[in-house]
């Protein structure tokens, strides 16, 4: 999805909102973010205390209403089922609280704090203008440590037989240590869990071509969104070898994608 932080919460929905958002003991819901196929809402879950996200796809005009419905309930239960299968199997992601696939909608955790993307944004932007030092002679380590971090929790969501389908450092949102925890970051921007979100168009797959292509979806993002960050991509898939013991097919695999890639660029 798409974040509008300009439109977010501003205007009346120009369809019914699902019945879990205009329970009274709900939370007002905040528009968070919206894309072409579902808007996302901050509220709350059950007391006032307990934060949730709220997930809906809206009818759509333009399809026939049994096709409409029938997807969104297909689209929405395979993405709990992901979810379902990362939770039980460690892999960091949003607990699922519960959900009405038949009305479009699932409440989820709500994970504090601010996504990889602007993390990494912020720490790279964090050096005056004035600081001509390369790149190379920075200490490197709170990114690197934040890299091995990714290769670590894509390496876990692999080996689970998930595949995430959208990997973007917009997807993967930093969640402040719990207390006690001494992890990397160097008490900087990039301290934090990872945590992967937005699984929309996950599959459950077992094969070494669908997880090279994940990987390098990421890679691309990594050089389209943070090309000065992009050198340390070695580490993500470094700490992603450590994690799943099925890696070194999977970066054969991703030498090939990459090959691939190259070429239709060429071709345009």
């Amino acid at each position: 999805m798409t974040v509008n932080p300009t439109t977010a919460g501003a205007s009346e929905p120009q369809f019914p909102l699902p019945s879990i958002l205009t329970n009274p003991a709900s939370a007002p819901p905040l528009l968070i973010a919206q894309g072409a196929e579902g808007r996302l809402y901050k509220t709350t879950y059950l007391v006032p205390e307990l934060a949730c996200a709220v997930k809906y796809r809206p009818p759509k005009p333009y399809r026939h209403p049994l096709l409409d419905a029938r997807l969104t309930k297909a689209r929405l239960s395979s993405e709990a089922k992901v979810l379902d299968r990362c939770a039980r199997d460690g892999v960091p992601v949003p607990a699922l609280y519960a959900i009405d696939a038949a009305a479009g909608w699932m409440a989820l955790e709500w994970i504090e704090g601010a996504p990889v993307r602007q993390g990494i944004n912020e720490w790279l932007g964090a050096r005056p203008e004035t600081d001509t030092t390369p790149d190379e002679q920075v200490d490197q380590t709170p990114l690197v440590d934040l890299m091995r971090r990714i290769g670590t929790v894509m390496g876990a969501l692999h080996r689970t037989g998930v595949v995430h389908g959208d990997l973007t450092t917009s997807n993967m949102m930093l969640r402040p240590w719990k207390d006690g925890h001494t992890g990397g970051g160097n008490g900087t921007v990039l301290d934090g869990d990872v945590v992967l979100i937005d699984f929309g168009l996950a599959t459950q797959s077992q094969s070494d071509e669908d997880r090279a292509v994940d990987l390098y979806v990421l890679e691309r993002a990594f050089a389209s969104t943070h090309p000065r960050a992009e050198a340390h991509f070695e580490y993500v898939l470094e700490a992603y070898g450590k994690t799943f013991k099925k890696a070194p097919s999977v970066l054969v695999k991703l030498a090939d994608v990459r090959m691939r890639g190259r070429k239709r660029s060429m071709l345009g």
